[in-house]
């Protein structure tokens, strides 16, 4: 009798895993009709869910006693969602939405974003937009049209036309829907990443798109903030502005957010966070200044908006994530004291130009000497950060560049503010002592192939009146005997050729020296050295590096950081994110015997002053003069910039300043600016002024 064969073990296998899937698929129909027959009767069993992005408000920015200078006012966005938008399968109806949005939209007078890189010229030509190189290779790209580098703005029009079904509508009209079109893609439209099709449109408006909500399927009103100021003119190159991210800054903040969700370092709820912090391309981001600065505290934390979708296709929306709104940040500036430096400064200026062919410019800054606070910095000419936008065509085109930050980003050769450096260095190295004195008779003739000269004749003047004076032979000498090395030991232990730390851009300076002369193909020679020593030669330094030099002056050799930022706070108060309490970039081990040596000197210089006389503080103060040309209209012309850096009270030291004017006849033409500075500070500081809610907190 034959043997029957006996199944073998792939044959088992199978059979066994058949039987598993039947009875997992037996018991999940056993659940579906049985166990929870009436949610599904009813409807309520969630097939999917989408998740879109709440955006989170912006963290507003206030002075150093609490008053805003910028908070948000809501404004209605019309907004679209991608979990309720026709799909690109409904191309037709796409287009439908989007036109009648845009008549609808213009007709309210409202702007919506138009973005894409083209534009019918006065001949009724398209064109492509000659500033957007990104936005024209992103339109010619595989993402869009699929088109070659080397395509024209009609190729890509008619191609336009194909990709979106727009060959039904005028040129005019399909060029605007395809602008939205372009615009979707741009944005990475989808459930979670919504776009935004205008920013802030009238209540009216508002209310047409809610009341036909059937029709516009998918379009939202949503209430979002935009930056409001309390005076868009206080401290405009300091708080600075924000905007849409550019191409670069998207592709910068997507890497450091993949780096950040790649680390091992990172919790899965810090991972949370950094999702819920993560840009879009759409997304508001500081350009510069604080708004810049100190993007990762004033943005906030994204909350989440979930639609789920049940087995009737109905759908509900929820907020499952609440949006955090961004840290507040306090500076160190008042922003009445603010205002009065910025309008003194502009008063000054206007009135004592010398030459004018050059543009009449200047800049103050104003520093806490036991801190290194600034307490005002002020630019002009300026602008106001409520029409930044709108009138940065003609800000850019002024040949006063008022959008420069002069009092951070300019440097000057420091004339004769510098000698208050040589003077530290020749006391402490013993080149000079406080009564040792040096012969001016207006010639200086140490070098056989150049003369120097002073301005005056002084005879015979120690240190302390040679600061008084401003003799320029007494200082060639000191420098002559001292040598560009140490000369530059001292100046740069008080900050010189050094960025200060403060939180905004500012540029480094230059400390004038040999390795300096030879990176640039130069060479240095003895004269150079007694150039040097009067403020002269390669020197180069910002306003407030030099006021940052007297502030060490004035509290005896300690240097600090230079801060705008006092302090952040959360949005509710609740908790101190930063406190900035002072930090010391270095000690210069000055000795106070030659520091109050060179005090001695400037208070001389003060009580002679008439400017200063009346004040309700004593100055201490050295002014400085050096030549400077520009070039306007094609010829160059001459001028002559005046700066003065002080510190008062002379004998208790609490605040410097300093201010550098362009196009002025003199350095001590400036002790009348210093001293309605120093007027309103100490008048404010005397005022009593009541406590508010503010300063309890901000203590």
């Amino acid at each position: 009798m034959e043997r029957r064969k006996r199944p073998g073990r792939r044959t088992t296998a199978f059979i066994a895993a058949v039987l598993l899937v039947f009875s997992l698929f037996t018991a999940d129909l056993f659940r579906i009709q049985i166990v929870n027959a009436e949610q599904y009767k009813a409807g309520n069993v969630a097939l999917s869910q989408t998740d879109t992005v709440i955006k989170a408000a912006r963290g507003e920015i206030l002075d150093c006693n609490g008053r805003p200078l910028v908070t948000n006012r809501q404004v209605n966005s019309i907004i679209f969602n991608g979990s309720y938008f026709p799909s690109t399968k409904d191309q037709e109806q796409r287009n439908v939405i989007i036109l009648s949005l845009i008549n609808l939209t213009e007709k309210y007078g409202a702007e919506w974003n138009f973005e894409i890189p083209l534009y019918f010229d006065e001949n009724n030509r398209i064109q492509f937009k000659e500033d957007a190189p990104n936005d024209i290779k992103l339109l010619k790209s595989k993402s869009v049209l699929y088109l070659n580098e080397y395509a024209t703005a009609q190729n890509c029009f008619d191609e336009l036309r194909e990709v979106f079904s727009l060959q039904k509508y005028s040129d005019s009209d399909a060029l605007k829907i395809g602008s939205v079109c372009f615009s979707l893609k741009k944005g990475a439209f989808s459930t979670s990443n919504p776009y935004t099709f205008a920013d802030d449109v009238p209540i009216e408006l508002a209310s047409v798109v809610k009341e036909n909500s059937r029709f516009y399927q998918g379009v939202e009103i949503q209430v979002v903030t935009q930056r409001q100021y309390a005076n868009g003119n206080i401290a405009p190159h300091i708080i600075g502005t924000v905007g849409t991210l550019n191409a670069q800054e998207y592709e910068n903040k997507k890497s450091d957010y993949e780096d950040a969700m790649e680390s091992e370092k990172l919790s899965a709820e810090e991972k949370k966070t950094v999702e819920l912090r993560k840009y879009s391309m759409d997304d508001t981001i500081g350009k510069f200044g604080i708004e810049a600065s100190m993007e990762n505290y004033l943005r906030g934390t994204n909350g989440i908006e979930s639609t789920i979708t049940d087995s009737q296709k109905n759908k509900t929306t929820k907020i499952t994530v609440d949006p955090i709104q961004g840290n507040k940040v306090v500076l160190t500036i008042d922003s009445d004291f603010q205002l009065q430096v910025q309008n003194h400064l502009a008063s000054f200026v206007e009135a004592h130009r010398l030459n004018s062919s050059i543009p009449a410019v200047g800049s103050a800054v104003v520093m806490d000497v036991n801190s290194g606070a600034v307490l005002a910095v002020a630019t002009y000419p300026s602008y106001n950060l409520e029409t930044y936008y709108d009138d940065y065509a003609a800000l850019a085109g002024n040949p006063a560049s008022p959008l420069w930050n002069r009092a951070l980003q300019s440097t000057y050769e420091p004339g004769s503010t510098f000698k208050l450096g040589i003077a530290l260095a020749g006391l402490e190295e013993g080149v000079i002592t406080r009564d040792s004195t040096v012969y001016c008779n207006h010639i200086y003739k140490q070098f056989t192939d150049t003369t120097f000269k002073c301005l005056g004749y002084h005879g015979s003047v120690n240190v302390v009146e040679a600061i008084n004076q401003s003799c320029n032979i007494f200082f060639y000498e000191t420098g002559r005997q001292l040598g560009i090395d140490k000369m530059n030991d001292y100046c740069s232990r008080l900050g010189l050729g050094q960025k200060t730390g403060v939180e905004v851009n500012e540029s480094t300076g230059v400390l004038a020296g040999i390795p300096y002369r030879e990176s640039h193909g130069g060479v240095w020679y003895p004269g150079d050295t007694v150039q040097a020593a009067i403020g002269q030669s390669d020197n180069l330094f910002t306003p407030i590096q030099l006021c940052n030099y007297v502030a060490t002056i004035a509290n005896g050799g300690t240097r600090y950081k230079a801060h705008l930022v006092k302090c952040v706070k959360s949005a509710d108060y609740t908790e101190t994110i930063i406190d900035n309490t002072p930090i010391v970039l270095n000690e210069t081990g000055i000795s106070q015997n030659s520091i109050n040596i060179v005090k001695e000197g400037m208070m001389r210089l003060g009580r002679r002053t008439d400017a200063f006389k009346g004040l309700p503080v004593s100055v201490a103060g050295k002014t400085g003069t050096a030549e400077s040309k520009a070039k306007v209209n094609g010829r160059i012309e001459s001028g002559l910039n005046g700066f003065m850096v002080s510190f008062a009270p002379a004998e208790a030291p609490e605040i410097a300043v300093c201010v550098a004017i362009e196009n002025l006849n003199s350095g001590s033409a400036t002790a009348a600016l210093v001293a309605d500075i120093y007027r309103a500070y100490f008048q404010q500081a005397n005022d009593v002024v009541p406590a508010t809610e503010y300063n309890s907190v901000l203590n």
